[in-house]
Formats: structure tokens, sequence, C-alpha cells
């Protein structure tokens, strides 16, 4: 029909929450650009982004090596002293039929979430110091974005919390370094998730890998 106005599919934007379509277009760095459907954040650029999200995920990546290195908590009973860390509880459940569910603590709150740091540094470095995007760097931010959900190292921090809650009260407990390297790493985790724009990520590594 005469009149109408063709646009580019590559031009166009889907909410990942309503799925209402928008035209792709330039936000300025610390605006916010909103669904006009549901409001959910589509972009959210920052100057120096990548520069701060790949010094958060390497952060994040020294603070997962000492929560699991050093003693989590020491539990005192009497004359009984019990020291435990984040390997102990991984391997408390590593005999027989509960076998399983050592290995998916171990997956779950250890090797996805330093998996996922390790796949933002290789994928956002690069771009941080201006340099070309790392080989298959749409790839590899693709998948550090599907395994976010499964990176439970924040559950189990408050799985942590609640049961010391109820410990308390049967025994005298003494956090250790490990569980203060614990809780720095969720806030980390938290305000380098905050500073994604993944809208902004995505268009960089397209227009970087041009060239």
């Amino acid at each position: 029909m005469s009149g109408q106005t063709t646009i580019d599919p590559g031009e166009l934007i889907a909410c990942p929450v309503c799925d209402a379509l928008h035209r792709d277009q330039t936000v300025p760095p610390h605006s916010t650009a909103r669904c006009v459907r549901c409001g959910t954040v589509l972009a959210a650029p920052r100057k120096g982004a990548m520069t701060q999200i790949t010094m958060l995920a390497a952060t994040a990546l020294i603070l997962m090596v000492a929560a699991v290195v050093f003693p989590f908590l020491e539990l005192q009973a009497r004359s009984l002293s019990q020291k435990a860390s984040v390997l102990d509880a991984v391997l408390a459940f590593s005999q027989g039929l509960m076998a399983p569910l050592s290995l998916a603590v171990a997956f779950l709150i250890v090797l996805l979430p330093a998996a996922r740091y390790l796949a933002l540094i290789y994928a956002l470095a690069p771009m941080a110091l201006g340099w070309h995007p790392a080989r298959h760097a749409k790839a590899v931010f693709g998948w550090a974005e599907r395994i976010k959900p499964w990176a439970m190292a924040e559950i189990f921090i408050i799985g942590v919390a609640v049961a010391l809650v109820k410990v308390a009260g049967l025994a005298r407990v003494e956090l250790g370094p490990a569980f203060w390297a614990f809780s720095a790493l969720v806030v980390v985790t938290i305000i380098q998730d905050n500073y994604i724009c993944r809208l902004t990520v995505w268009k960089t590594l397209e227009e970087r890998s041009r060239f």
C-alpha cells in the first residue's frame, strides 16, 4: 500500500518482558530508555561501564578464591570446636547417594559463578582497553548471560544466614574471613549486574567486530 513506511527489522528491538517492538535509537550516556508498554529498562548506557564491569568481575573472582580457600565459620560447643570452609560444605555430601548434591553445590555456588566472571572478563576486557573484541566474544558474552540464573552464590549466602540464626542458639558461631569474602562477593556481583547494559554491550560487540 502506498504511504506505508518500511522499517528494517534490524532497526527494531523487542522488550525482553512483554515483546513490544521499539525503534533502536542511540541513548545518551547516563540516560535510560524504557519500554513504552511495561516500563522495563531497555538501555541504560554509562561512560566507562565496560571498564567498571571488567574490574568488578576480576574483584569478584578474587573474592571467590578467598571464599573457597579461607575458613568460612567456626562452631564452638562446650569443649568442641569445628572450623568449616566452603570446600568442606561441598565435600560434606560427597559420599553415597548424596554425591550428586555435592556436585550440584560445587557447580552452582562456585564453578558457574567463577566461570561467568571469567567469561565477562574475556568478552569485555579487550573492548575496555580500546581493542577489538576477543575471538568468539559475542558467543562468550551470550553464554555468560544464559548461565546467570544458575550462578547462585547469593542464594548460598542467604541460606547460610538463615541456618546461622538457628545454629546460634545451640553453639557459639564465629564468622571466618571466607564469610565476609562471600558477602562482599554478593555485593560486588549485584553492582556488576546493575552496571551491565546488555543492549549497549551487544551493539558495541557488533560494531567493533566489523573492523
